[in-house]
């Protein structure tokens, strides 16, 4: 059993709690508005700022946010182009991004272990700040969803509808792809660059194979993202391990499961 009483395991409670609420609030939209390999592509794509912030000596975060929020612009610039399809736009920008990232750290930083923790995570490592961040992005993104949910719905239904009866899609888009970007650039110092989906992404694709209502969704995915992250705070701990790496494994066998015990139909319509 892990010390309850040790600072680092409390910060690490705190901080998977704070998680899983960005799990249910923000990881049912990714699902629902087909977002999880934008959510993949946002992480990695920090790596170019997570290489140049200790050289620069700036936060992390913010070289992060950087460059997860300017991913999001070009991104959403180049997908209303309507020239190239939009996976194959995320993999062209991930790409490069990941190419940046290798040149800064090959050939003209030497950024060291921190670059490690922040592409894998760490709970030993996390501060009050960080938990002090996360709170804030939660905070948010429970504003976000309840001023823009219509809006959302809206354009995820029917596009071309909602900007006929005048909703602002384009602005409904934007803040909803910032929204992960920011939720994706808090979880970085817990579960890692490379491993975000894993607590803002397959909590949720696991609660939505039963097809429950939106509220419904968002409240499962909220718990099912807590006891996953707890257990995976419990294994890091007891086998010296990363808590994004054992949160990955519990998350598919979850998922596992619930591919088996969900009714075929809905699978099927999935």
């Amino acid at each position: 059993m892990p010390d309850l009483a040790a600072p680092y395991i409390q910060r690490g409670i705190v901080e998977i709690l704070l998680l899983a609420v960005l799990a249910g609030v923000l990881g049912t939209w990714v699902v629902l508005r087909r977002l999880p390999f934008y959510t993949h592509a946002i992480g990695t794509a920090t790596f170019p700022g997570l290489v140049v912030a200790g050289p620069w000596g700036v936060p992390a975060q913010l070289t992060a946010l950087v460059c997860a929020v300017g991913f999001g612009g070009v991104l959403e610039r180049v997908q209303r182009t309507r020239r190239i399809d939009p996976d194959a736009a995320i993999g062209l920008l991930l790409v490069a991004a990941l190419a940046i990232g290798v040149v800064l750290a090959s050939d003209v930083y030497h950024s060291g272990a921190g670059v490690d923790r922040l592409l894998f995570g760490s709970i030993v490592a996390l501060t009050p700040t960080d938990l002090w961040l996360t709170a804030a992005a939660a905070v948010a993104a429970l504003a976000c969803d309840a001023a823009l949910r219509r809006s959302w719905l809206a354009t995820g239904f029917d596009a071309g509808g909602a900007r006929a009866v005048g909703v602002r899609t384009a602005l409904a888009d934007r803040a909803l792809l910032i929204a992960v970007a920011v939720a994706v650039v808090v979880a970085l110092d817990a579960v890692g660059a490379l491993l975000v989906t894993v607590v803002l992404t397959v909590p949720a694709a696991t609660v939505r194979l039963f097809e429950p209502a939106l509220r419904t969704q968002q409240a499962a995915t909220f718990a099912l993202a807590a006891v996953e992250g707890l257990a995976a705070i419990w294994i890091a701990d007891a086998f010296n391990l990363g808590p994004g790496p054992a949160m990955a494994v519990l998350g598919a066998l979850a998922y596992s499961a619930a591919a088996v015990l969900a009714p075929r139909e809905r699978l099927a319509a999935a």
